[in-house]
């Protein structure tokens, strides 16, 4: 018996700076942990567990005598790196969507799926995009009581989603924007004072955020679909089990810089009732349900971010369709979203480890 030894690749970015967060304060169940990052970061001193670590290069030696890898990078670095590392023995915990969808590499969500942790042919697991995420645990609960047979889903997606440069973006065009009433009252007008302020330097949104909502996340796909509605939808059926599952999905990105949130309407086999709903989910572990509109509870990113649970509130039967649930979702997509659930996919295989 001993405790694994950990690496988290893309320990400098954004997602990564909350997993060594998460790593700190959570259970302590890790021998030697190595942080990894590009060779332009190799060398930083960063804080782990009331230490600081030196920030290694990622090559492949830096994966010898690793258990686990967590990595936070982009697809075109995870499609590289994930076999390397675990050909060199680790187990790869893979925030990307590199793998997600092949067959012989699990899409976990713990809560849901945990015994999929163990069916892993190529040593790699995935975690599942921030969207699909925000609503998991709850679909998870009442798939399993109710069974779930369709899914409409309208996201409203934070900035921090597209990384630190989208974050930047929208307090720049706050910043541009801030004090003037006149803004956003003809057609136009919010975009041309953006520019105006800032140049014409890229932003990661097709659109303003500011003053703004934008009917898009993500890259273009075949019929005008969003990769990020399609991803949802796939991934809700692997996590689930349901192959045949109906979903439909529209990413909007907002003016929120952390947190997504989701109005659901989920059908199921059987009849579904709202106190029901309200038990299940109370008794999920990882969901708070917030449900009292008459005193104005539900919730909101600006009340949830930064925590760890899913929040769940606005719980209604459809008027119109017959086992149906209307509701209302918010997750921290920097937390469960990303870092959080792969920790604790991390986390099922070090007890591997002990058992």
């Amino acid at each position: 018996m001993r405790k694994p030894t950990l690496a988290l690749v893309g320990a400098t970015g954004a997602v990564g700076t909350v997993m060594r967060d998460i790593v700190s304060t959570r259970d302590d169940v890790y021998g030697e942990i190595r942080l990894v990052a590009s060779a332009r970061s190799a060398g930083k001193r960063l804080p782990v567990r009331g230490e600081e670590l030196v920030v290694q290069e990622l090559t492949p030696e830096v994966f010898d005598g690793v258990d686990i890898a967590m990595f936070d990078v982009p697809d075109e670095i995870s499609k590289i790196w994930v076999p390397i590392a675990a050909e060199r023995g680790a187990v790869v915990v893979d925030k990307s969507g590199a793998f997600r969808m092949e067959p012989d590499v699990p899409l976990v969500v713990p809560e849901v799926n945990p015994g999929a942790v163990r069916e892993r042919p190529r040593g790699i697991i995935s975690t599942p995009n921030c969207t699909t995420l925000s609503m998991m645990a709850a679909m998870g609960a009442l798939h399993a009581e109710y069974g779930l047979t369709e899914l409409v889903v309208a996201s409203y997606q934070a900035v921090s989603g597209a990384g630190v440069a989208g974050t930047e973006r929208l307090y720049a065009e706050i910043e541009a924007v801030a004090g003037d009433r006149s803004l956003g009252q003809v057609a136009g007008d919010v975009r041309k004072a953006i520019q105006n302020r800032l140049g014409d330097g890229e932003s990661p949104f097709p659109a303003p955020l500011a003053l703004n909502v934008v009917p898009w996340a993500g890259s273009l796909k075949e019929d005008g679909w969003a990769s990020e509605e399609l991803k949802l939808r796939n991934e809700s059926r692997k996590i689930l089990g349901i192959p045949g599952l109906k979903v439909s999905a529209t990413c909007v990105r907002v003016p929120v810089v952390t947190t997504h949130s989701l109005a659901v309407h989920a059908t199921f086999e059987r009849p579904v009732g709202v106190e029901g709903v309200r038990a299940i989910l109370d008794a999920a572990p990882t969901v708070v349900v917030m449900d009292d509109p008459e005193n104005g509870v539900y919730p909101t990113p600006a009340d949830v971010v930064g925590t760890d649970p899913t929040y769940v509130g606005r719980i209604r039967q459809a008027i119109d369709f017959p086992n149906t649930l209307d509701l209302f979702v918010c997750g921290d997509n920097l937390r469960k979203g990303a870092a959080l659930n792969a920790a604790e996919i991390a986390e099922l295989v070090a007890a591997e480890f002990t058992d």
